[in-house]
């Protein structure tokens, strides 16, 4: 189980990232205002099991809750994360539906 505290937000490079092992998982991010639009996420091979990315952006989007942003997903994989989880829709900016 992925640890909150392994979540790294790398406002320099506007990318959350999470390290296991020798690989990297990683989610591009744009911050306007309140809202932050998740544009990519980006996973080695190794990681990208329907298990692992649900777990991941669960950790992600528990992070952005905490620090009550609108979430817009731009990235087809994180709008479905949303669509599965109707707990996170309430993250979504007003008027918009996905």
């Amino acid at each position: 189980m992925i640890d909150a505290a392994e979540l790294v937000d790398n406002d320099f490079l506007r990318q959350f990232e999470l390290k296991i092992d020798d690989h990297f998982a990683k989610i591009e991010y744009s911050l306007q205002e309140r809202k932050i639009f998740l544009t990519k996420l980006i996973l080695p091979e190794e990681l990208s099991s329907e298990e692992f990315i649900a777990e991941f952006l669960t950790v992600v989007f528990d992070n952005i809750e905490e620090r009550n942003l609108s979430v817009v997903p731009t990235s087809p994989e994180i709008a479905k994360f949303i669509r599965r989880n109707r707990r996170y829709k309430k993250l979504l900016p007003v008027g918009l539906r996905i």
